[in-house]
């Protein structure tokens, strides 16, 4: 079970404690959270006020769950949401349970689901690729991929979105080739001004839902908007490294990179070499 209204410093994994809750990532609009509930009573919990709004897939075991009164059985198959005001508990049957939870910003749910922040208020089912889907986030999360996640992020939540209000998602979507190839344009102009904008402000630039540019991106320029980022971000880097920029965690900083590790690992998956080699054989090329 995935509670709401605990912070992030303050997951539980002590073997005595029911619930071990264990942040995996984040981003501007977006937490990824993976939870383990061990609890052995089949009794109700005590009330639980939600804070956020949460999209939350469990990946083993199943539980009653109980929502301002209304009473839902969840098991893999489906997926639930959490609201902010809304009151829960859980009774498990069966023992525990191995859930993932990914929480958005209101301003993330607002473009996803066409105007004003929401999630549905019933279970969903799923089908077997978006369950992979959460999977493959989990896994890109441990892999430390932490440039392919929020798109990730945006096609797993888009996808289950679009099963409960297709009209409301698809209300984002481009409607026509020119302009598919127009919104696309502008959002390459948008990563080229700033590669640190977040994905809310490059949908807001061309007016478009983060889910459909996401996808519109892919099938024109057939590659995802994180590798095209971290094409260009390379390549910036570069210019930088051939104009002498001493520093790589500042070059890290400034080009949108979590880290230094981060800009070390994407130059060389990129290049197939280390931006500290890079760096003193463009340094002697200029000197040439």
């Amino acid at each position: 079970m995935a509670g709401a209204n605990e912070p992030l410093s303050e997951a539980m994994s002590e073997d005595s404690r029911p619930l071990a809750k264990r942040p995996l990532a984040s981003g501007r609009d977006f937490v990824l959270e993976t939870v383990e509930c061990r609890c052995e009573s089949s009794g109700w919990s005590e009330p639980e006020a939600v804070t956020r709004f949460g999209i939350v897939f469990v990946r083993r075991g199943c539980f009653h769950r109980r929502v301002n009164g209304s009473e839902a059985f969840v098991d893999p198959t489906v997926v639930y949401f959490e609201r902010p005001d809304d009151e829960q508990q859980i009774a498990h049957p069966a023992g525990g349970d191995s859930c993932t939870a990914l929480y958005l910003s209101e301003p993330m749910l607002a473009v996803l689901w066409g105007g004003e922040p929401g999630l549905p208020r019933d279970p969903l089912a799923t089908d077997p690729g978006t369950d992979l889907e959460q999977r493959l986030l989990l896994a890109a999360a441990d892999r430390g991929r932490y440039g392919d996640l929020e798109e990730i992020v945006i096609e797993l939540a888009g996808g289950v979105l679009s099963r409960s209000g297709p009209a409301r998602v698809e209300s984002g979507r481009p409607a026509t080739a020119r302009t598919r190839r127009r919104v696309v344009s502008g959002a390459r102009e948008a990563l080229v001004a700033d590669p640190c904008a977040g994905v809310i402000e490059r949908a807001r630039h061309v007016a478009a839902s983060p889910h459909h540019l996401s996808r519109v991106f892919r099938a024109e320029t057939g590659v995802t908007i994180s590798c095209y980022r971290n094409r260009l971000r390379v390549r910036l880097a570069l210019e930088r490294l051939s104009e002498g920029e001493p520093c790589l965690a500042r070059l890290a900083a400034d080009f949108g990179f979590a880290d230094q590790a981060h800009l070390a690992r994407v130059v060389r998956r990129e290049l197939d070499a280390p931006p500290s080699l890079l760096r003193e054989r463009l340094a002697s090329s200029s000197c040439a």
